[in-house]
């Protein structure tokens, strides 16, 4: 018993052997089962929340303040751009309106009936990319669109750059699109486009029939030796053949060269359309007309 005074008389080793007791006991209280927070863990997570706040908040707004900087010069670009966009359509507004009345005039003129005006005004309708199938035999892609929403076979699909494809399957809720990257002249269900140059249509013609995978471009054939079509000239569907509707974007040329035989020329032509980062498509209604 008087060994026991004489140890707890050591005030370190008392100290220790406290300090050892309520270490064990914070420790086998902190790993049983507990409902919440005790209340100095509850103290030190406010505290090193608090402290970390403290100094996030500052580097925060420095970190805002450069973001901010280059968003005012992304946007000052921006504005150049569209104070361009707008300067041509200015410009240009007057001689559409005057050409949209002269074209007016002329279909009253010569009796055009509503189907005949009606041709080429195309409604587009918006459609999400569910699936995408990279196969090199079957380029495909389903959007959330199908027959319960008037889609069709044969219908254009198209981004907001260019043509992307037709649909080729049709169910109640989706339908496939069968991709231009999927085009192969030598196969017999690979359908040509019937292609001319944007402003140019009366004066060229061809077919774009064939995508190359290895250069990611596609090939424009059967152009006439007397045709205009030249080097960064813009590609755009003919209409013909009743499948792809007219004036959409196709690409832009890159080379001209003569074709196989010396007769006609050929066309390598760079797609619009961005075929890896799918977004919104559209699918392209063209007007009914009766019979």
């Amino acid at each position: 018993m008087l060994d026991l005074f004489k140890l707890l008389g050591n005030k370190r080793l008392f100290i220790l052997l406290i300090g050892l007791i309520l270490f064990i006991s914070v420790m086998g209280f902190t790993l049983g089962s507990r409902v919440g927070l005790t209340w100095p863990e509850k103290f030190v997570k406010d505290t090193v929340g608090f402290i970390q706040y403290v100094f996030y908040k500052p580097a925060r707004s420095v970190a805002g303040f450069f973001e901010d900087v280059s968003d005012l010069r992304s946007l000052e670009l921006e504005n150049e751009e569209l104070k361009i966009s707008l300067a041509h359509y200015a410009r240009e507004k007057p001689k559409y309106n005057a050409m949209e009345k002269q074209n007016e005039q002329l279909k009253n003129d010569l009796k055009f009936t509503e189907d005949q005006k009606n041709l080429n005004n195309y409604d587009y309708r918006i459609a999400q990319v569910v699936s995408v199938n990279n196969d090199a035999s079957n380029r495909t892609l389903v959007i959330n669109l199908g027959s319960r929403n008037g889609i069709k076979e044969n219908m254009s699909v198209t981004s907001t750059e260019g043509l992307v494809g037709i649909i080729s399957r049709v169910s109640n809720f989706t339908s496939t699109v069968k991709l231009l990257t999927s085009m192969d002249s030598s196969d017999p269900k690979s359908k040509g486009i019937s292609a001319k140059v944007e402003g140019k249509e009366n004066e060229t013609f061809g077919i774009v029939d064939n995508y190359d995978e290895k250069t990611g471009t596609l090939l424009m054939t059967r152009i006439p030796l007397d045709s205009p079509l030249k080097k960064d000239d813009i590609i755009v569907t003919g209409g013909d053949g009743g499948i792809y509707p007219k004036y959409q974007i196709i690409g832009k040329v890159l080379s001209r060269q003569k074709g196989d035989f010396g007769m006609t020329y050929t066309a390598t032509i760079k797609p619009a359309a961005n075929f890896v980062d799918w977004k919104e498509l559209f699918v392209v209604f063209t007007p009914e007309v009766k019979e």
